[in-house]
């Protein structure tokens, strides 16, 4: 029953494309951050730190959809900037450079718009990505 074996091996490909999404968007915010300054690596990177969470939330849940997958990831990125409003990630921040770079330190209003765009972007891209194999099971054999 091939079919069967191909439900088995779908999560692992998921999974796989979300890695490589991943490694992806880390490379895009790294290239950003070499090649751009003020606001457009500030916000470019806001928006590339959700679309990580999108890969991530997929990469932990390859069943889940577009849209909760991206919407996790947002509610996860205003979380953090919300939290940024207590002493937490400022205390954290001044103990590690990965806290200051996960968590940030200061709560910036114009980063929420810039989550949400990262979120669309992710929501975008994972839709489309999940269309692609329903496409080509439909098409001609």
């Amino acid at each position: 029953m091939p079919g069967n074996n191909d439900r088995a091996v779908e999560p692992a490909r998921i999974r796989l494309t979300a890695v490589g999404a991943a490694v992806v968007t880390v490379g895009a915010g790294l290239t950003l951050r070499a090649v751009a300054a003020g606001s457009l690596a500030k916000y470019g990177g806001d928006a590339l730190y959700t679309v990580l969470l999108v890969a991530l939330v997929v990469l932990l849940a390859p069943r889940i959809t577009p849209l909760t997958a991206a919407a996790s990831a947002l509610t996860v990125s205003w979380g953090v900037e919300f939290l940024q409003l207590s002493e937490v990630t400022a205390e954290l921040s001044q103990r590690s450079a990965v806290a200051r770079f996960v968590l940030g330190s200061t709560f910036n209003p114009p980063d929420l718009f810039w989550y949400a765009v990262g979120a669309a972007a992710g929501w975008l891209v994972h839709t489309a990505v999940a269309l692609y194999p329903s496409l080509r099971r439909t098409g001609p054999s």
